[in-house]
């Protein structure tokens, strides 16, 4: 595998041990595994030596638990002190190509981080939450509803995801068109760089490594903290979905709505893909109807469409005092769109109910053993120029059998993303989001899960063979210039961000972006 050094290579070959690595050498007198829960052996850390996508199996050296970020500064001087440990701040565990990985390094286990959440009074009646790095947004929406009515206002469909983690990467769901993603909604960070400095960043105050650090892959800093800001709450949701036949059809209206004034647009905004076919329970037409026990029309759907038919997902927040008139107004906001009439279908939720709907999907497939199975997903920022022959290619031809898991294509608006940040998108003002969410089943054994890394394999060669303006969201590469691709023109930035926060290549090992040096006296020492 190829990674990128920050030494010469001639003088890597010439490097020598300073510090034997092992704990008593490291850490003579054990203060620092001393002062951390910790693990070298057992189930802890073979849990940690896998994740989601139960495809990549790294052994971590150590698994520790820190409970403030001076434990996880600790840790982090602790692998400095060595001649190759690295360490990785796991969440939830949620990724699937061993991002969050060690290979005989230290996993920090983030959900034992604290101090508990706290309200933050931002004067006025602005507000918001200081919340550990390891929180999970399931625990940040319940905690601040249920005791302040307030709510950020961006989130991502599966709530059982570190803020973290999240803010490492984008953070995506259907209010991203309207609020932005979850990195363009958080205005402090509390962050450990690779150097064991505890530092707190702002847009105003080391705002370099505020920026770096969102979308950064966690090449940068273990976030320890982060500011989230608040808004009241809304108390219910009117939850839509509506049929299109035709492709073109559903990603004009999707543009048309995401690109709405604020005042006349939907809170939410996602769609999704699926088979014209009954059989299907995963991704056929039962896939659709809303609430449980709503039934699919098929004779709605004309006799020409193709195998592939396509679901826009709305929704539109209101409280008490304006349930009178909500029929009207979602009825007077659906009538301009072209989807397929009698193929509708409404749902009044609770905000929380709604936000959470995804849990559910998880307690079925935790039910069926699909959550346990490998989970080659594949997720990709594809621009609107270039999305139609991406349904004509991708879905109608290479997924037409399904994947056995949701597969979502909805809009974006690059204007809500910060350029100074991190993460990489293409370059055109409307985006779709395209994630390909296979869930394996139990009895379908190795040959199931290598057809699918195949696929998408496949897929994205299609996409760099016909010069999309594309992105892999979450990336995972192999090779230096697959990243210096995947950055473009900001690849040079990240390269020195790198050498600035974490210049021994300490952190997120698992990304396989940078290769771990030796420390300077090594280098001397060596030298000498």
């Amino acid at each position: 595998m190829m990674m990128i050094a920050y030494l010469e290579r001639q003088q890597q070959q010439q490097q020598q041990r300073l510090v034997p690595d092992g704990d008593v050498e490291l850490d003579p007198d054990h203060s620092i595994l001393r002062a951390l829960d910790s693990d070298a052996t057992g189930d802890a850390v073979a849990a940690a030596a896998r994740d989601f996508g139960g495809m990549v199996f790294l052994q971590p050296a150590r698994f520790l638990r820190p409970s403030t970020a001076d434990d996880v500064a600790g840790a982090v001087v602790l692998a400095s002190r060595s001649s190759s440990l690295t360490v990785a701040a796991r969440g939830n565990g949620h990724s699937v190509c061993g991002q969050a990985m060690a290979d005989g390094g230290i996993v920090l286990d983030m959900r034992t981080l604290g101090p508990p959440m706290e309200i933050v009074r931002c004067g006025g009646t602005a507000a918001a939450v200081d919340v550990p790095g390891g929180a999970l947004w399931a625990e940040v929406l319940s905690w601040a509803v249920r005791n302040h009515g307030m709510a950020p206002v961006s989130w991502t469909d599966y709530l059982g995801l570190t803020v973290g983690g999240t803010l490492s990467n984008g953070g995506i769901s259907g209010q991203a068109f309207r609020h932005g993603p979850q990195v363009a909604n958080v205005t402090e960070l509390e962050v450990v760089t690779g150097d064991g400095e505890r530092l707190v960043c702002s847009p105003s105050s080391a705002s370099d490594l505020f920026f770096a650090v969102l979308g950064g892959l966690g090449q940068f800093g273990v976030v320890t903290r982060a500011r989230i800001p608040l808004v009241p709450a809304p108390k219910m949701v009117r939850w839509i979905r509506v049929v299109y036949g035709a492709f073109d059809e559903y990603a004009r209206d999707a543009e048309w709505l995401v690109t709405r004034d604020d005042s006349a647009a939907f809170d939410y905004v996602e769609g999704f893909v699926f088979r014209n076919d009954a059989s299907d329970p995963v991704s056929g037409w039962s896939s659709v109807p809303i609430p449980p026990g709503s039934a699919f029309d098929p004779a709605r759907i004309p006799a020409d469409s193709s195998p592939i038919l396509y679901c826009l997902e709305l929704a539109l927040h209101y409280d008490h005092t304006q349930a009178d008139n909500v029929d009207e107004r979602v009825k007077e906001m659906l009538r301009p769109l072209r989807y397929l009439r009698g193929l509708e279908y409404a749902a009044d939720v609770s905000y929380l109910e709604f936000l959470s709907r995804v849990g559910r999907v998880e307690e079925e497939a935790r039910a069926s053993g699909t959550w346990a199975t490998p989970h080659p997903w594949l997720n990709l920022l594809v621009s609107s120029s270039d999305v139609a022959d991406f349904d004509s290619t991708v879905f109608k031809r290479v997924l037409s059998r399904g994947i056995g898991g949701p597969m979502l294509v909805y809009p974006l608006r690059r204007s809500k993303w910060d350029e100074r940040m991190s993460v990489a998108v293409p370059d055109g003002e409307l985006f779709y989001l395209v994630a390909l969410l296979r869930f394996v089943t139990p009895h379908a054994g190795e040959a199931a899960v290598k057809e699918a890394v195949e696929q998408n394999q496949e897929i994205l060669s299609h996409c760099r063979n016909k010069g999309y303006d594309f992105k892999v969201y979450i990336p995972h590469y192999e090779s230096e210039a697959d990243w210096a691709r995947h950055f473009d023109g900001d690849w040079t930035r990240f390269v020195e961000r790198k050498r600035r926060y974490d210049p021994m290549a300490i952190l997120s090992p698992g990304q396989a972006i940078f290769s771990r040096a030796r420390p300077p006296a090594a280098v001397a020492a060596s030298a000498s």
